[in-house]
């Protein structure tokens, strides 16, 4: 039978700690919480109250309860005060030797029955544990921030925690109503281990010049669901706290280069540009710790993507494909007021994209999103031909054919004699370097990436990728274009990948090494980034949608272009597609889809 814990201990009161205080006290227990001196006993104290007032102001708590609450915590300077406790969880900042002074003096102060704890996000638990003389009865106990709000705690084990002590903790962690997930002792955990590779490769993008913070962050928000972009999650969690976790993981997980810190990262740590908490990191805000962002003189690299003055006019557009993608677009600029003739290949696929059209828009109309005079106006500016002739009058194309390289230049060497001078060229691939493209033409000023996510329809966001040789006013013509359409439009350069795919699939792979590893499963791991970064999706669940081969493929690129070992593909990845296991497509990836 699992251990009843009816006092437990908090070691440090700073936003973590004081979180923690109240996750406890909320649920019955009684709490000690402790710092080191009475001011900052005090900073605590009012963390605690501020957080429990909010709580009752936003209806979540009733006065009573918060005055019950408040009750049950006792505050107190030392560590002596924790000499009776069951359980202690030390959230001290992230430096081992303060924590295992910490532990020694605990292991000397506590019950030898006391369990002691550490919240630590990504130091050694086993380096921690043995500063004392009972290693066996220490253990990870990570909480996310807001503790009190966030429902993931990573349970984390090492090499000679008890079995018992484990157990303890899981229904400690239920009685609580968290979720746990219990893993070994690994820098970095489950959520970091994930989370602080894609972080910093943002960082290197914005540090390149390769995007704005803007774009980067948008890109994030609106491509994959995400509910911050990585740079405002940077500035949330701390750039001095994220720089010391990705230092850790590097030294204590193999070295990846991937986790090294980007330079920049230290310049603005060292500068005191530390995010919220400083009120200025990757974006500036209205006074320290307050969430408010507010306009600022250009901070390092945060100069405004080659984006000119004088977008050309666009009144006519080519969209030249037959597959969902086409139409999707299609749609999108007949609903926008655009003149749209669509090319394909014969009559009969014509008849095809026509039918799919006229589905899409009929289905808006039942859906109510959609007047039916403006979808009889749509379906009124949409031409349809078989030729590619007809495009000699159009002042943009937008390709969207099959991701082959040797016929997208095809293409684009066909529309280069067709089309007439300043009509910008826009490719839709996701994957293909656009200069390639961009050079079967003698007009590569005027080409431009214009990748839209599916369904096109309904997502927001539109990639635009530029060249070296991709003119300013052909860029802003592409972005002015993307507002018109009611889309949210990011500039970056040609890269593999673009954003969106070079961040989010060095994510994926990362998840299926892990799990490669047997680290974890991939049912814990999903959990992980659900409830502990508030994804929509976890890992494998979007491996599944996605398709385990578009994966291979989109990750092979990227191994391709950038050489980073890192990027390497997980081999059980590329085992389950040699197997057929491709995900939901085939009913049978990461997990069995045959029941749905």
């Amino acid at each position: 039978m699992a251990r009843e814990f009816s006092t437990v201990g908090v070691v440090g009161l700073g936003t973590m700690g004081a979180g923690i205080v109240e996750v406890f006290a909320r649920n019955g227990i009684d709490v000690v919480a402790v710092e080191i001196s009475e001011p900052a006993l005090e900073r605590g104290r009012v963390t605690l109250t501020g957080s429990t007032d909010r709580a009752v102001a936003k209806g979540k708590l009733a006065p009573e309860d918060r005055d019950a609450l408040l009750d049950r915590v006792h505050f107190a300077v030392g560590l002596d005060a924790l000499h009776s406790v069951d359980l202690v969880i030390e959230a001290v900042p992230e430096h081992l030797d303060l924590k295992q002074r910490i532990f020694a003096e605990l292991d000397r102060v506590c019950r030898p029955e006391t369990i002691l704890a550490t919240n630590t996000s990504s130091l050694s638990v086993t380096e921690i544990s043995v500063a004392t003389t009972r290693p066996n009865q220490v253990i990870g106990i990570h909480f996310f921030n807001p503790a009190p709000v966030m429902k993931l705690v990573e349970v984390v084990r090492t090499v000679v925690t008890a079995p018992e002590v484990v157990a303890d903790v899981e229904a400690l962690c239920a009685r609580l109503g968290k979720v746990d997930v219990t893993i070994n002792d690994r820098a970095g955990f489950i959520a970091n281990a994930l989370l602080f590779g894609y972080l910093n490769h943002a960082v290197g993008m914005f540090e390149s010049h390769y995007a704005t913070r803007e774009d980067i962050d948008a890109a994030m928000k609106l491509g994959c669901g995400l509910p911050m972009g990585p740079l405002a999650l940077m500035d949330l969690i701390g750039l001095d706290t994220a720089y010391e976790i990705l230092d850790t993981m590097y030294r204590r997980g193999g070295r990846d280069r991937r986790h090294a810190p980007v330079p920049l990262l230290k310049q603005m740590v060292t500068a005191g540009l530390l995010g919220r908490k400083s009120g200025r990191g990757f974006y500036t805000y209205e006074r320290p710790g307050s969430p408010v962002v507010v306009p600022d003189e250009a901070t390092p690299l945060a100069t405004e993507a080659a984006v000119a003055d004088g977008a050309r006019a666009i009144a006519k557009v080519g969209v030249v494909g037959s597959g969902t993608m086409a139409t999707g677009i299609i749609e999108v600029f007949a609903k926008a007021g655009y003149e749209v003739i669509s090319v394909t290949r014969g009559a009969e696929k014509s008849a095809t994209v026509c039918e799919a059209v006229k589905t899409s828009l009929n289905k808006g109309v039942v859906r109510g999103k959609l007047a039916e005079a403006d979808r009889d106006a749509a379906l009124g500016r949409i031409s349809w031909s078989a030729t590619l002739d007809h495009l000699a009058d159009v002042d943009l194309v937008v390709e969207a054919v099959v991701e082959e390289l040797s016929v997208k230049k095809a293409l684009f060497a066909s529309l280069d004699e067709i089309c007439k001078p300043g009509v910008v060229l826009a490719t839709t691939t996701s994957s293909l370097p656009v200069i390639d493209v961009a050079m079967a033409t003698h007009r590569p000023a005027d080409v431009v990436g214009l990748h839209f996510f599916n369904p096109a329809p309904i997502m927001p966001l539109v990639e635009v990728v530029r060249t070296i040789r991709t003119s300013p006013e052909t860029t802003a013509t592409a972005r002015a274009v993307c507002a018109a359409l009611g889309k949210t439009g990011v500039v970056c350069g040609d890269r593999s990948g673009f954003i969106v795919n070079a961040l989010l699939f060095p994510y994926l792979n990362d998840a299926v090494k892990m799990l490669e590893a047997s680290y974890s499963t991939a049912d814990d791991i999903d959990h992980a980034m659900k409830l502990g970064c508030g994804y929509p999706m976890g890992p494998f669940e979007l491996l599944d949608v996605v398709g385990l081969d578009v994966s291979l493929a989109i990750q092979r690129e990227l191994y391709l272009e950038l050489r980073e070992p890192g990027f390497a593909p997980a081999p059980l990845l590329e085992h389950l597609v040699t197997a057929g296991y491709l995900g939901r497509k085939t009913r049978r990836g990461f997990r069995d889809h045959s029941h749905r």
